[in-house]
């Protein structure tokens, strides 16, 4: 944890209004840039606050690990008072980001027509579940009904079972970061035109843009997506494997690798053979091959297979729980845990910024607040409200 803040966003005042998973990632990755944020929270605070167990003192775990970075006010938005000092607020930002139900900043007065007459610099980033138009237009989006509505389950699970979610949310994850790398092509694009412009990701969209290559087969070859457990739809052998002591995972991407991977496990026919000469043949005979490997792992430790099998060139690593993989070396060694100073449970580990810059470094400045920590500091210091306002504003519970 630091307090020097030289990132790529130092200087830009993003206003975060998301709660739960997807805006707070967005906003979140944007402060570790270096963007001062400012999340404003109705009284009862952001629904996380309250996800647990595991809590962390008095803290839901789940909170933690989504908004460090941030400055944390409370604001009844629904009332008069409450819009005139988000009026101000909007105001004094660069970007603002909120995953609201589509409409809800415009009953509220904040329409786009009034972001370009009251606050044309402001980059506004909708989240939401399905877009603003279309049959599904406005309906609220749950990363599991998306994971199922979009066909990613139907791709997730074992071969001939059910369909899977997987085990974290992820297209509430791949959204934030969609909004995020958005919220940067915006302003890029203001540095050119001097002007904010509304900027919207859906969860749908992204759940369909994940499809990825299994998306590209079916509208390129009108091949259906399907399960094959740990398996690769297009290349073998590329699954997971169980060794004498654990699960492995090995990924023979091409021919060439696949001839490395039969020698270093002791079958330099297997390269020989008709069935698996080419990768397209592999895919035809992958439940021969995917057994007769299985076989073979099953003779030795997994590290052992690990260490012949990189030595060979061949992508592989063993299969890890959560805390292996914080255990591991290279986690230590790419400074993917930080450690912030909360103000009531004292030292709490975060996972750190997968992104680094040679020059405008990111940074943990701010450990993840307490709800409202910073009400008066933000009233005080960039709306310039002085103490009696203050005491008013809390009596008519606006903050």
């Amino acid at each position: 944890m630091t307090t020097e803040n030289t990132g790529a966003l130092a200087g830009l005042r993003v206003l975060d209004l998301t709660r739960i998973l997807a805006g707070p990632l967005c906003a979140m990755m944007l402060g570790d840039m270096g963007a001062d944020v400012i999340k404003v929270e109705p009284p009862t605070g952001d629904d996380t606050r309250s996800w647990g167990p595991p809590f962390v003192g008095t803290e839901a775990a789940y909170f933690l690990g989504l908004n460090r970075n941030k400055r944390s006010m409370t604001l009844n938005m629904a009332c008069p008072p409450g819009q005139e000092i988000l009026a101000a607020l909007i105001k004094k930002c660069d970007v603002l980001v909120e995953n609201f139900k589509s409409g809800t900043l415009e009953k509220w007065g904040f329409s786009n027509a009034w972001l370009e007459a009251n606050a044309p610099q402001v980059i506004r980033c909708s989240i939401t579940g399905y877009g603003a138009n279309g049959p599904k237009g406005g309906l609220p989006g749950y990363d599991f009904i998306l994971q199922a509505e979009s066909g990613l389950m139907s791709i997730t699970g074992p071969q001939g079972g059910a369909p899977t979610k997987h085990g974290v949310a992820l297209v509430d994850v791949c959204t934030g970061m969609l909004a995020s790398n958005s919220i940067l092509g915006a302003l890029q694009a203001r540095h050119r035109t001097g002007r904010g412009q509304h900027v919207e990701v859906s969860l749908y969209e992204s759940s369909l843009f994940m499809l990825a290559n299994v998306g590209a087969n079916y509208l390129g070859a009108e091949r259906d997506g399907g399960r094959f457990g740990n398996g690769h739809p297009s290349i073998v052998p590329y699954t997971t494997y169980p060794a004498r002591d654990a699960m492995m995972a090995v990924a023979v991407g091409n021919d060439t690798q696949f001839v490395k991977f039969a020698q270093a496990v002791g079958h330099p026919e297997w390269s020989a053979d008709p069935r698996f000469i080419k990768n397209k043949d592999r895919v035809a005979n992958r439940e021969v091959l995917d057994a007769a490997i299985a076989d073979t792992l099953k003779t030795d430790d997994a590290l052992a297979w690990i260490e012949k099998l990189k030595k060979a060139g061949v992508p592989c690593g063993r299969i890890n729980t959560v805390k292996q993989a914080f255990e591991d070396p290279q986690t230590a060694a790419r400074k993917m845990i930080e450690t912030v100073e909360h103000p009531t449970i004292g030292p709490v580990k975060v996972i750190g910024t997968p992104f680094k810059f040679s020059d405008t470094q990111t940074s943990v400045r701010l450990a993840p607040p307490l709800l409202g920590q910073h009400t008066e500091e933000i009233l005080q210091g960039e709306l310039g409200y002085d103490a009696a306002r203050i005491a008013t504003l809390r009596s008519e519970k606006v903050i």
